[in-house]
């Protein structure tokens, strides 16, 4: 382990950081608010403590993959400790470890909540909420590495150990423009749901929040009924916006640079879009008679479904009142998630491909055991390297989930509360159903709950590895 470098890496993290708990102190000054005192202070912490770890440059400037992984993992961490002192300094949330977990659900896109309610909350802390979205949403090293010529050394291990997806590849031969380049996208996406939705009624500030947590799907509000009381029209943007984060960025790439024929043959966009429309209009038939008009029902289905399947966690609904098809519908589009190389979380329907694809072609070998066949997606062989990481990672998903779920149990909340609370966190989707549903929060849960949900919203985010090499005593050794 290159101890120099990761200690670097970390300083500038924090000075970003630090640069990031400016914004909320100067929307706290704007209103008035005394609490923005404690993001200045808090950005001071960071800031200094950045330029600690960072005075001194490594001599060794390579990135290895342990290095990258453990690197990854520690800066997450670090930063939502760090994030989480606003919170608890200036008083709004007392207890650190919820401010921690408030922090880490902003940060992981997950939207998970200790809060009971929120329109109490300072304009100041309320927008830091929603900013930890977006932040997290495309990811802080992808940022760090778009804007900060990093030593020169192999940064793609970083940016591939925060990627969401099976396979992280690069637009453009450098790592760096291709960071560029997402970022772009990200930008413009996000300046122009803004746009609409301010355009369309929404208070500027609301417009804000609800931006950055829609296009990092997110999920924080800044009502205690998150969507249900905003107009129809709003909602509907929402939706597409929401569904259009969960698609993979490549596809707008290919858009943008005229690659038509690229974009469209996307199998996981079709797959994806393919699983909303049916979801949405299964759960439209079934809830048929909740609301008044078709219109509504409708427009109801395709938000939870669009909500849900992106891991964003917004509600225009109580969809814990639903029938059970439609909660059961949800749970799985949990589960499913969102496409790679989005700001989506869940196993990523590209997992679920390969997987459908690599069970067909186990029992195809049964049937005729001398045929090789090798397993496509989008017209192009897959690696057995990335099938195989593909069933490593279900595996330690499911093991993961099956844990945290016995875990948690020491709190005897119900089985469905349990099994969903570590589904909405683990998939980084935010409410659950029962005692977690989308009208209720997880205040309940005891210090050791929290402390396991924490761990999964992290591990989710980051795909798992980066976690779990983060606990693995081996990864520490020196070379």
């Amino acid at each position: 382990m290159n101890y120099g470098i990761v200690a670097y890496i970390l300083g500038w993290i924090l000075k970003i950081e630090g640069v990031m708990l400016l914004l909320p102190g100067v929307i706290g000054l704007g209103f008035g608010e005394k609490e923005a005192l404690w993001f200045f202070i808090s950005a001071a912490i960071s800031f200094a403590v950045g330029v600690l770890l960072s005075f001194r440059k490594p001599r060794s400037r390579k990135i290895y993959a342990r290095e990258g992984f453990v690197t990854v993992a520690l800066a997450w961490l670090v930063m939502s400790l760090v994030g989480a002192l606003p919170f608890t300094l200036s008083g709004e949330i007392p207890s650190y470890l919820d401010a921690v977990f408030e922090t880490v659900s902003g940060f992981t896109t997950t939207g998970s909540s200790i809060l009971r309610e929120v329109e109490s909350l300072a304009h100041c802390t309320l927008f830091w909420r929603s900013f930890t979205h977006w932040v997290g949403g495309m990811g802080i090293f992808v940022f760090m590495i778009a804007v900060i010529p990093l030593l020169g050394g192999s940064t793609f291990n970083l940016m591939k150990a925060e990627s969401p997806g099976p396979v992280v590849g690069k637009f453009v031969p450098k790592v760096r423009n291709t960071a560029v380049i997402l970022y772009g996208i990200y930008l413009g996406i996000t300046v122009l749901l803004f746009l609409l939705l301010a355009f369309f009624g929404m208070p500027v500030f609301d417009a804000i929040c609800h931006t950055f947590g829609t296009v990092g799907t997110g999920g924080f509000s800044v009502k205690n009924d998150s969507y249900q009381s905003y107009a129809p029209i709003l909602q509907n943007i929402t939706t597409v916006f929401m569904i259009g984060c969960g698609i993979n960025f490549q596809l707008y790439f290919y858009i943008l640079a005229r690659k038509f024929r690229l974009a469209f043959g996307m199998s996981e966009v079709r797959a994806y879009l393919g699983i909303i429309l049916v979801s949405a209009a299964v759960i439209t038939l079934n809830i048929r008679g909740v609301f008044d008009t078709l219109e509504e029902t409708i427009r109801h289905a395709f938000f939870q479904v669009g909500t849900i399947i992106t891991t964003t966690g917004y509600m225009s609904a109580d969809f814990d009142l639903w029938p059970s098809l439609s909660k059961t519908i949800l749970v799985i589009l949990m589960i499913c998630g969102a496409c790679a190389g989005s700001t989506g979380g869940g196993m990523k329907i590209s997992r679920i491909v390969i997987l459908l694809k690599t069970m067909k072609r186990e029992m195809d070998s049964i049937i005729h055991p001398r045929h090789v066949r090798k397993i496509r997606f989008d017209k192009t062989p897959v690696a057995d390297e990335t099938v195989r990481n593909t069933n490593v990672y279900i595996a330690i998903y499911c093991a993961i989930f099956a844990a945290s779920v016995l875990l948690i149990s020491v709190d005897n909340f119900d089985f469905t509360t349990n099994f969903t609370s570590v589904a909405a966190t683990l998939n980084n989707i935010g409410p659950g159903l029962n005692a977690v549903g989308p009208t209720k929060n997880f205040a309940d849960f005891s210090v050791f709950s929290k402390c396991v949900l924490i761990f999964d919203m992290l591990a989710g985010r980051l795909e798992l590895f980066p976690m779990l090499l983060l606990l693995t005593p081996k990864s520490w050794k020196r070379y």
